[in-house]
């Protein structure tokens, strides 16, 4: 999806409610230099961690964290930040606000939010656009919109 829009190799990637870590490897994959995967369940900090583990990854790092929580008191800034939260979670519409409130997305950086179809952030003032995959709907968000 963003392959033409990031240098990966040069990236630092931020992967908020990680689960599997699925998404944080597929981001090493492509070379970029350090993940950060967060989750607040202990099962899957240990599996992202272990997955991390058998396939020789070490630039995956694990938080066991809030994700709400640990924006609140983030002080490191990241040039992709990929949220995939829960679809039932009560405070998805305030995500976009949340993270950028917090910094850690850097100045030429983009938030990347998976969500249910039922949620339009295209007035949101940091909307870049948004694209759908089958039932998968992704909401693209960027510190500077360029006009």
């Amino acid at each position: 999806m963003i392959n033409n829009y990031v240098d990966f190799e040069d990236c630092t990637v931020l992967d908020l409610f990680a689960g599997t870590g699925a998404v944080s490897l597929e981001f090493v994959s492509r070379g970029v230099k350090q993940v950060t995967s967060i989750d607040i369940n202990n099962s899957c900090t240990d599996f992202i961690k272990s997955s991390a583990h058998q396939f020789g990854v070490d630039n995956v790092h694990v938080v066991r964290a809030d994700v709400f929580d640990l924006l609140k008191r983030a002080n490191k800034r990241f040039d992709i930040v990929f949220a995939d939260p829960p679809y039932a979670l009560q405070d998805l519409p305030l995500l976009p606000d949340r993270v950028f409130e917090s910094g850690v997305v850097d100045d030429d950086g983009i938030f990347i939010l998976e969500h249910p179809r039922e949620y339009d952030f295209q007035n949101h003032p940091h909307f870049w656009q948004h694209r759908k995959y089958g039932k998968v709907n992704f909401s693209f968000f960027a510190s500077h919109i360029d006009e």
